[in-house]
Parts: structure tokens; sequence; C-alpha cells
């Protein structure tokens, strides 16, 4: 990456944490962000997985740390960014880290409940308890966090999930209000279903030798008839963490090819 022009970098001199850094959605803000002049500091539990992401990122020329962490420890995840804050600053948090469940409430496991409350909704609470310090110190700063459509929207065999990111919704706009004196702003973006590994895992394994097929009936459902990319994500994501979005706090972005609206 060369330093000529650097200015017009949208992140350019920020330090990024991103969390669930190694694959999906994730890596690809985090990739993105180290292209707009971010130094990123990317957090996943599967730390091979994160560096990987982050000797692609240099490669790239861009300024990039990994760290293993478990989100949902809120004891590892102090140490972690202990760690990150020690050795600077952090100006922006994006909680990426999530896992999804298929269930509805008779068929969502006390287990099963409980692991999605403490990755998606813990671990979000976590990683912004242990960024705002550092970041009230600093004179401000942006938390983004990952929602989902499922946090407004009734979707089928989703209870645990959208239960998790109504929270992580819920959260959003708290933090957003609390931390107004503070300059820390705080949005949420919402995606709808985004091209993943998570997706094809999904149907290769309950669809096996069906999976192109269902893939298309997946993508149509969509009133643009297809899924959205990572790297769409990102793109939203660069615009909400950059000072030209610094108007902007406790608002949710859908990201959602027209699902709310364009149905029928």
């Amino acid at each position: 990456m060369s330093m000529e022009g650097d200015k017009a970098l949208r992140l350019s001199g920020k330090v990024a944490v991103v969390t669930g850094a190694g694959s999906g959605i994730g890596r690809a803000i985090a990739q993105r962000f180290a292209r707009e002049g971010a130094m990123v500091r990317l957090v996943d539990l599967n730390s091979d997985a994160c560096k990987e992401a982050v000797e692609e990122i240099a490669r790239s020329g861009g300024s990039a740390a990994a760290y293993g962490c478990d989100v949902s420890d809120q004891g590892g995840v102090k140490q972690t960014f202990g760690e990150m804050s020690g050795a600077s600053r952090i100006d922006i948090l994006v909680n990426c880290a999530g896992i999804s469940h298929i269930g509805n409430l008779e068929t969502a496991t006390e287990a099963d409940f409980d692991r999605v409350f403490s990755v998606n909704v813990k671990g979000t609470y976590n990683c912004m308890l242990a960024a705002v310090g550092p970041m009230k110190a600093n004179g401000g700063g942006v938390i983004l966090n990952i929602a989902s459509i499922a946090a407004t929207a009734g979707l089928a065999d989703r209870f645990a999930y959208s239960m998790s990111k109504g929270a992580v919704l819920s959260m959003t706009l708290s933090v957003a209000r609390d931390y107004l004196p503070h300059k820390i702003r705080c949005n949420c973006v919402s995606p709808a279903r985004i091209h993943t590994a998570f997706v094809d895992g999904y149907l290769k394994k309950n669809y096996p030798g069906r999976e192109a097929e269902m893939f298309q009936k997946l993508s149509e459902s969509a009133p643009m008839g297809r899924m959205g990319k990572p790297e769409e994500v990102a793109a939203l994501a660069v615009f909400l963490c950059s000072d030209e979005a610094g108007f902007i706090t406790g608002t949710d972005y859908p990201i959602d090819g027209g699902f709310f609206n364009l149905h029928g």
C-alpha cells in the first residue's frame, strides 16, 4: 500500500479492532479497513484463520496484527484489549464475532440458547466494555455492531439467533445514548443473507447434492435476486466508522437487498 495520497484514505492513522475477523464479514471488513489506511487488530477464536488474514493484509502493504480470543470470556477479552490499548489507542471497534442457530422455541435447547447468547450478546457486551475505557481516555471513538434483519423481522426457525441480534440492536442504542458526552458514536448494521462460508457449509450439510439448486432458491428469495457480499457490508462499515459519518449515532442500517420494503 503506497503512503502517497494517504490523506484521501478514510481511516488513515486510525486503530481499528475487528472481532470475528478470521472469516466472512469480519475478514472483509478488516481487509477493507486496512486498504483505507487503518492499523487493524484482528480478533478471532480461530487464531490460525486470523493470522492468515493478517498475512493477506501484510502482502497488500497494510498494517495488521492477530489476536486469538474467545469474546464470550470477559477475562480473556479484558486481557486482549488491555494488550492492544497498552500498545496503542483504540479508535474503532467492529463487533463481528457471532454464531448462528437454526430452530424455533421448542427445538432450541437450553444449551443452544446459552451458547448463542454467550457469543452474540455477551461477546458484544464484553468487547464494548473493554473498548470504551480506552476510547474515553482518547477523547472519543466509534463502535459498530453487526446485528441482522432477524433483530426486527420475524424469520422462521431463527428463535435464538433473532433473540441475540435484537439484543445487539438494543445495546447499540443504549451505548449510543450513554456515551454521547464522551464523543463515542455507536451504530449497527443489519445484513440480510450474505454469501459466506457459513452459507456454503449449511447447504452442504442440509442439502447434499442439491447445493447449487438450493443456493439459487435462497438467492432468488431476496428482492434483488441474489445474496449480499461481505465486501458490500465492509463498504458500509468503512463509511460508518469514518469521520464522514460524524453526525450519525444510535442508528441501525439495513443492508438487505430490499428485504424490508420491496417484498410483494
